[in-house]
């Protein structure tokens, strides 16, 4: 009966049990099977109750849950391979630097911020990590991935000062990146962000949410490199720290069900649950570990719970009567949080004396062995025990939910308060009594000065630190970019078709995909092309995709398809290819992100093509793609179906008129509006040859039109300048002499409009009409702000002038017309001298088809013509007349509300 003291819910009767003999007996007859035949019975026994007790005749349910309780009891605990007293001084030299570089920094200058608190609990979790079982990839590649919860990053950096990896003077330089340079130090980015420290870290993860389903993903993506024999990832792990109160946030637990489905025992989180947010408990009426526990082991995880530390053992040896479980089970989150907060005389009264029970159990105790009583996530042995156990599962992913205290150590400076997570300045009797707590090698002078710890590199303490580290591989965090360019073949072998296309109708989407169809079977390039979808590949004509490289599957595919007998039938396959995400964009750009990485994080380049609805892009999921952007991201995003008149029937939240604004945004995102399959091509050959060739860090977005309409051979000589984002595509002349001059620039499928208001300028209007097509506004602009700001820094130099002002030079005016809204334009046009009249789609979008569409925005051919008539009319080359005669022609209605008003 011993044996299921730790059981307590098996113990305990019904409150109204009308048998009580009965049912001891049935708990006898267990507690006999468990002693007679082990827990491997007991359980193959219960399997079978449950299956007959959950008929519907019975209609029972399993209570979720398990006792507040560690799920590896001290029994089956390994032994703990280290030397424990290095271990817990090294990680109180972690802390203290730690505490010391967020302090110093908001001393000096008052406004800079940083987190003690979080890593203060999150440390031993940490450490043993970094100490046991966090693999380095080395030169070689291979090693771990790892997620670092990112209010903890000044206590990575505290690591890598010991390492040697940091100075004191970049310690010094925490969340001061700029004026770092100026102290020839390197400046400590606030949260792991890869693209302001390029050599360090790996992931993002300062956006809460972003960095669980990114783990997930690239779990998943180490097994597809392995199952389509591209890379062994065999034996490597993804480790992801996070907060509880993270696991809030949708994109955290919107993956969980994947992992499990796709057996992910590759994928070890660690929730460092002490029980607080940044300004209060996380279920201060609940336990958000038993909320954590029903939801990740309901999604099919192994859950271990971490919740006491070694201290305890002692006490539930002893409590024969279950006092500590019931105790636990009745008390919440924010009672625990008041526990943290408080000493041992005040946790002896109020936690040990509910009960005397309790009371006779803490007998033998002193306030201070209370007050250290520790909880699991503050145990090295404890630690490495429930690490030991996930890093040895197999067919599932592993969730540790270890209870940590907040700000663990600062004493009442912190410790467990509604403001810790706020703390960043301590007072020096705070400072003493911290470097007391650890037992610091400070006098209180270099407490109170903030003084950084290293020991001599002789000492046992870092020669312990280098050999950890050295038998895992190498030091992390580190990023590297090792992998070898690929060579991208020629434009004429997969887009001949797109340059020549001599009028041949199709849509630029259709384009995309035979163009993507010929570079997947291309012999180099063809097995790194990895397209990613979102449950759409239908709608985008990818279907024939399905037969060439099949659905990756890690299982294949165990049934016959209802479509096995057509020629585009559905087929998943182990070495699959495709990643067909489900309805997820999230999910779909976590793939994304995690092949569009792989050359830094696998040592192995891949190419990466997301296609998807362009209005689930930037304005769903614009967060993950900054994060992409952040950790370098090399591929291409495909915004589909794009523009706000284009998707005729589906209406407002379907039609997109912003993503390419938003794109323009992103620093090393390259955002491109081609109307014609050869203007694609161009970019297409042009983003491979900059990305995997010469590896610059830029990631290309480009919208596709799901428009049917003649393709016109891309004009000779053009195809730099559809890279900077602006060409002359033909002038349309009247048959007499002009009565003036107007520039048409159209932009993505708007383009065919401003050709069209071309030729009705010329036939009905005698007006001469230059037509441009603006593949990237957004280009432009880049151009024009640098050489902006090269003539504002070089006033005795002669100036220089933009692409677009190159252009479109002179006095003609300028109609723009795009179907986004008109910001887009503006972004290049205002550094242009002549009038600009922009025509865009502001507003929210309807229903109709194309032409009725456009002609509601005010971007159709129509209303070009009126643009153009109007800004002749400024100069005195048309009339009013000339105006109202074009509206009455073309049936344009003054009295219609602007469409950004309806």
């Amino acid at each position: 009966m011993s044996d299921l003291k730790i059981q307590q819910h098996l113990a305990a009767l019904p409150a109204a049990d009308p048998d009580p003999q009965e049912s001891a007996e049935w708990r006898d007859a267990l507690a006999s099977l468990l002693e007679a035949a082990g827990p491997a019975r007991v359980r193959q026994i219960m399997d079978m109750l449950a299956a007959a007790a959950r008929d519907p005749a019975v209609g029972w349910q399993p209570q979720r849950g398990t006792p507040y309780i560690n799920t590896i009891p001290a029994a089956q605990q390994p032994a703990f391979p280290g030397d424990l007293a290095l271990e817990e001084r090294l990680a109180s030299l972690m802390r203290w630097n730690a505490l010391a570089m967020v302090v110093r920094a908001n001393q000096a200058y008052g406004e800079l911020g940083g987190h003690i608190a979080s890593y203060a609990s999150a440390a031993d979790l940490f450490e043993v990590g970094f100490n046991h079982f966090f693999k380095a990839g080395g030169e070689g590649g291979g090693g771990d991935l790892v997620f670092y919860q990112p209010h903890s990053a000044p206590g990575v950096y505290a690591r890598a000062f010991l390492e040697g990896r940091l100075s004191e003077t970049d310690l010094s330089h925490y969340r001061q990146e700029i004026s770092a340079a100026r102290a020839g130090a390197r400046g400590l980015s606030s949260y792991p962000h890869p693209w302001l420290m390029p050599d360090f870290w790996q992931f993002p993860t300062g956006s809460m949410g972003l960095g669980p389903i990114s783990s997930i993903y690239q779990a998943r993506f180490m097994r597809y490199l392995q199952h389509r024999a591209l890379l062994d990832t065999a034996g490597r792990k993804v480790w992801g720290v996070f907060g509880d109160g993270e696991m809030d946030e949708p994109e955290s637990m919107s993956a969980l069900t994947l992992a499990a489905r796709e057996k992910l025992d590759n994928l070890i989180w660690v929730v460092n649950c002490n029980l607080q947010r940044l300004d209060g408990p996380v279920r201060g009426n609940g336990r958000i570990i038993d909320e954590l526990e029903a939801l990740f082991a309901g999604a099919g995880w192994r859950v271990i719970k971490l919740v006491w530390g070694s201290d305890w053992d002692g006490l539930f040896a002893r409590d024969g009567e279950g006092a500590l479980v019931d105790a636990f089970s009745r008390t919440v989150d924010g009672q625990f949080q008041t526990f943290a907060a408080k000493d041992g005389r005040y946790n002896r009264e109020h936690f040990f004396g509910q009960d005397p029970r309790l009371a006779a159990l803490a007998q033998g105790l002193t306030d201070e062995q209370i007050d250290r009583l520790k909880r699991g996530g503050h145990d090295l042995v404890k630690i490495h025990a429930a690490y030991h156990a996930a890093a040895h599962t197999a067919g599932q992913p592993t969730v540790i939910l270890a209870q940590t205290k907040k700000g663990y150590g600062m004493g009442d400076a912190g410790q467990g308060r509604m403001t810790t997570h706020q703390q960043k300045k301590l007072e020096r009797e705070d400072l003493v009594a911290f470097r007391n707590r650890f037992n610091l090698p400070l006098t209180d002078e270099q407490a109170a000065n903030l003084e950084f710890v290293k020991p001599a590199e002789d000492s046992p303490e870092m020669r312990y630190l280098h050999a950890r580290r050295a038998a895992l591989g190498g030091f992390i965090p580190a990023r590297r970019t090792r992998a070898e360019a690929l060579p991208v073949p020629a434009l004429e072998r997969y887009g001949q078709f797109a340059l020549q296309a001599e009028g041949k109708e199709m849509s630029t989407t259709m384009a995309f995909v035979r163009m993507l169809g010929s570079l997947l079977r291309d012999s180099t390039l063809g097995p790194r092309v990895v397209p990613i979808v979102a449950d759409e590949a239908r709608t985008f004509g990818m279907a024939n995709l399905f037969k060439q490289v099949g659905i990756y599957a890690f299982n294949g595919q165990s049934y016959e398809p209802e479509d096995i007998g057509s020629l585009m039938s559905y087929r998943e396959a182990r070495d699959g290819q495709i990643l067909e995400e489900g309805i997820s964009e999230a999910g779909a750009i976590s793939s994304w992100t995690a092949a569009a990485t792989s050359y830094s994080v696998h040592g192995q380049a891949m190419l990466p093509f997301y296609i998807y609805y362009s209005i689930f892009g930037f304005q769903r999921i614009g967060d993950q793609i900054w994060a992409a952007a952040d950790q370098r991201a090399r591929g291409f995003l495909l915004g589909a179906t794009a523009g706000r008149t284009t998707l005729g029937g589906e209406g407002l939240q379907h039609q997109d008129g912003s993503s390419l604004l938003q794109a323009a945004q992103i620093p090393n995102c390259r955002a491109y509006d081609p109307c014609f399959a050869g203007e694609f091509a161009v970019i297409l050959d042009h983003g491979m040859r900059q990305m995997l060739e010469q590896q610059e860090d830029v990631f290309y977005y480009v919208t596709l039109m799901n428009e049917n309409y003649g393709q016109p051979s891309l004009p000779a000589g053009v195809a730099a300048d559809v890279i900077r984002g602006l060409y002359r595509f033909g002038v349309h002349a009247p048959t007499g002499a002009a009565r003036g001059t107007v520039r048409l620039v159209g932009s993505g499928t708007i383009l065919r409009e401003a050709l069209a208001a071309a030729e009705l300028l010329a036939a009905d209007w005698g007006v001469e009409a230059e037509v441009w097509s603006a593949t990237s506004f957004s280009e432009l602009a880049r151009e024009a702000r640098e050489v902006e700001r090269w003539n504002r820094l070089h006033p005795a130099q002669p100036a220089r002038s933009s692409h677009v002002q190159q252009c479109l030079a002179g006095d003609a005016p300028v109609i723009a017309a795009s179907d986004y809204v008109r910001a887009w334009p503006q972004l290049a046009l205002a550094c242009v001298d002549t009038p600009v009249t922009v025509l865009g789609t502001d507003g929210f979008g309807r229903s109709d088809t194309r032409a009725a569409l456009r002609g509601f925005f005010e971007v159709d051919r129509a209303h070009i013509v009126l643009a153009a008539l109007t800004a002749l009319r400024e100069r005195g080359e048309a009339t009013a007349d000339d105006c109202a005669a074009a509206m009455e022609r073309y049936g344009i209605s003054a009295e219609q509300a602007a469409p950004w008003n309806c």
